[in-house]
């Protein structure tokens, strides 16, 4: 969609419904134990020709053994729902919407992102076995079976993991770091850029957290949006 080019409405419908909110900090930084725990949220390892592997998936154009939808269904199983998303007048993205999602031992909800050619998402569509609403004008195309075995060949190019436990800023710089950039959306909205890891961590007064991984090579696409809107909205009183 076009506010924040990962973001889609399987993730708004997600951060709308979501049923597993758990108070406190203690899963992202609170707590004493520690852990050997590999894919935790925080654990991105860069690549060579940038990209990186983050959740147990490898992003990246040039990254050897690229993470398709296929390695996402298999690592989540029944957890994992593949459709086609798409707002008016827009081709649609493929997506994997996996609930619950374990990273380590942290909960949530997760939407995997997958590159496939417009026109080849178009003709998915037009065969799709079940299209409704999501909400809104956002639909969501069922795949037929055999759109679905080809779907399953496409490389991710985007994680969207919404965590069920609530951040706030302490855990972040604890767990992630200092970001290289804090770029502030509305009043509650607050993004940290983590380019280094192509990381994009939304934290949200007033709703859920987001964090959105890309490969470290592609983070322009993601930053510059929230750059532009920035720069265009109105200035406090």
């Amino acid at each position: 969609m076009k506010q924040i080019w990962i973001v889609s409405g399987l993730v708004v419908a997600a951060l709308g419904a979501s049923a597993l909110i758990v108070g406190g900090g203690m899963w992202f930084g609170h707590s004493d134990t520690p852990t050997t725990t590999q894919d935790m949220p925080w654990q991105v390892s860069a690549l060579p020709g940038g990209g990186s592997q983050v959740l147990g998936l490898t992003l990246g154009e040039a990254s050897p053994g690229r993470s398709t939808l296929g390695d996402v269904l298999q690592r989540w199983g029944d957890k994992v729902q593949v459709a086609i998303v798409a707002a008016p007048n827009e081709a649609g993205t493929l997506e994997a919407y996996v609930d619950p999602m374990q990273a380590g031992f942290i909960s949530g909800k997760a939407i995997v992102t997958a590159h496939l050619p417009p026109d080849v998402i178009q003709g998915m569509r037009e065969r799709a076995t079940k299209t409704e609403y999501m909400g809104g004008t956002t639909r969501k195309a069922t795949l037929s079976s055999a759109d679905l075995a080809e779907a399953l060949k496409a490389p991710v190019t985007a994680v969207s993991f919404i965590p069920a436990a609530n951040l706030d800023e302490d855990i972040i710089l604890s767990r992630f770091g200092q970001p290289a950039q804090r770029v502030r959306s509305n009043g509650h909205l607050e993004h940290f850029l983590y380019p280094d890891k192509g990381l994009d961590l939304a934290l949200d007064s007033e709703g859920k957290e987001l964090l959105q991984y890309v490969a470290p090579a592609e983070f322009e696409r993601l930053r510059q949006p929230l750059l532009a809107a920035a720069a265009s909205a109105p200035s406090a009183p």
